[in-house]
């Protein structure tokens, strides 16, 4: 616009030319301080598979006997020729996203992975072409923003490795000289990963719990690769990822709800609120196992089926405990708008007044106002308070070796002792006449790995096999974990249930020996 002198007021600033400034390669020291929290950092990669169509996705952390090495996240998706893998690792560079895209800003993989480790590896191969890769390390973008060619030998071999996910076409993407994993003292690396990966767990199985509802099947897995058993190691621990549902109560806690208020926001129009009420005191993952209660009240914002923030009012009220009670799940409109804006990370929305200004006048299809809703929420876990709870004894928690849904459902219905280390569940060879041995020192059931194939139908097993039969050992040996003196009274209970188990075991493999011959 030219400058027009004399005007009381310029409305738009007069330009007289322009100039095209390319980022510094100081920028790669912002890009690597975006403050991506490290679950939040591979949920943004794993969006990429998503929108890639993948439908299997696996979390994989690599060990060796000393430290923490690797990460990957490999997936069976459409997958990148060379051209697509250049424009995925261009900094700066905003693909165009579909309406149902979790992508937004074209930044996510760069940041979120730099954010992390300095060095970033990605290998993919499509139906129609072959593996290829590119790697961006902190120093090459110090030296005119360079990203080197994986060699085509490496990235074929480490698409044949995932053979099992990746068939036709698929991704890795590799993090190397992870900062956190460099700060893990040898001998801490196995409390280390097991504190991360239960995080990690959470987090996807929330933000991603419609996807997981729907079929995605999401693994976390630990290899180490100093074992010589094959190729990739050895797997010493795997995890499915279950949907962590935050509105997955069986019944709810007011009658009559969930319930749909319509709220008018200006510039937006009419948004659909659906308002929930959990049963007070319930025991449930999804209510007690995603943060504080006081932090997961509020708005569950939504972004094409992506949660995109888990709780908080966004200025509509502050939280209190009389409405630990009240979730509200929102879809944010697929048009973009001035009124909702998510952040870069993907983990919160901000909202201009017009939001809720627009709540406020919500109102359902029988005229109830919002406001009677928090009125209702406030009443249940008034209601709840009051009633008396059946009080449990508290356990030493379970650890390594059981199915997570077990742990999960164990952590829902058991108060856990504090300060105690969680048993663990291994396979060891025992002495015949021995179906278990506890190590008390250590927390951990060892099972005679002699019938291990005869509980995982001739199998070998992964980490987390025999779920009924390591549930039943870990109700039955519970208290002897723990203790201080160890009576003779309890020793003679322990060889009289292995006794009788061993028999039990020698009748199941009878069982299935006269099934095959």
């Amino acid at each position: 616009m030219p400058y027009q002198p004399g005007t009381v007021w310029q409305y738009d600033v007069p330009t007289s030319g322009s100039t095209h400034l390319p980022p510094d390669a100081g920028y790669g020291r912002a890009l690597t301080n975006q403050g991506y929290g490290f679950e939040v950092a591979v949920a943004d990669l794993i969006d990429n598979s998503i929108d890639a169509d993948a439908d299997k996705i696996v979390v994989h952390f690599l060990r060796d006997a000393e430290r923490i090495l690797t990460l990957l996240i490999v997936d069976n998706g459409n997958g990148m020729d060379e051209a697509g893998l250049d424009d995925a690792m261009t900094v700066g560079r905003r693909r165009n996203y579909g309406d149902e895209a979790l992508g937004m800003y074209g930044t996510g993989l760069k940041a979120a992975s730099l954010s992390h480790a300095s060095s970033l590896t990605v290998v993919s191969r499509t139906k129609r072409t072959r593996a290829a890769g590119r790697c961006l390390t902190a120093e090459g973008i110090e030296d005119g923003f360079r990203c080197d060619t994986v060699d085509p030998r490496y990235a074929q071999d480490l698409v044949d490795r995932y053979d099992g996910i990746i068939e036709w076409h698929g991704t890795v993407v590799r993090w190397d000289h992870v900062r956190t994993f460099e700060t893990v003292t040898p001998g801490q690396s196995d409390q280390y990963l097991s504190q991360a990966i239960a995080r990690l767990e959470t987090h996807l199985g929330l933000y991603l719990h419609r996807f997981l509802q729907r079929g995605l099947q999401l693994d976390i897995a630990v290899w180490d690769v100093s074992s010589s058993a094959n190729e990739l190691g050895e797997e010493v621990d795997h995890i499915a990822v279950e949907a962590l549902d935050p509105f997955g109560y069986k019944v709810p806690g007011s009658k009559g709800y969930p319930r749909q208020f319509t709220a008018p926001v200006e510039g937006i129009g009419d948004m659909r609120l659906t308002a929930h009420i959990w049963p007070a005191k319930s025991k449930q993952a999804g209510f007690r196992q995603i943060g504080a209660l006081a932090e997961r009240q509020g708005f569950y914002f939504y972004r094409n089926d992506r949660l995109v923030q888990a709780g908080g009012w966004n200025g509509l009220r502050n939280p209190e405990g009389h409405l630990v009670l009240a979730r509200v799940a929102v879809d944010l409109p697929a048009h973009g708008n001035s009124v909702l804006s998510l952040d870069v990370k993907k983990e919160r929305v901000t909202v201009t007044p017009a939001f809720t200004l627009g709540v406020d006048k919500a109102v359902d299809s029988a005229g109830n106002t919002f406001h009677q809703y928090l009125s209702d929420a406030e009443a249940a876990y008034r209601d709840g308070s009051r009633r008396t709870e059946i009080v449990r004894k508290p356990v030493t928690p379970p650890g390594k070796g059981l199915d997570p849904k077990v742990k999960r459902v164990i952590k829902e219905e058991l108060p856990e002792k504090g300060g105690e280390e969680p048993i663990t569940f291994t396979w060891a060879a025992l002495p015949r006449d021995r179906f278990f041995e506890l190590d008390r020192e250590s927390n951990a059931v060892i099972l005679n790995k002699d019938f291990r194939e005869d509980f995982n139908d001739g199998r070998r097993g992964g980490a987390n096999d025999a779920p009924v039969t390591k549930t039943l050992l870990y109700l039955l040996l519970e208290d002897c974990f723990g203790l201080g003196r160890w009576e003779r009274s309890r020793q003679d209970r322990v060889d009289y249930w292995n006794t009788i188990l061993l028999a039990s075991a020698e009748a199941h493999r009878a069982r299935r020996t006269q099934t095959f011959s």
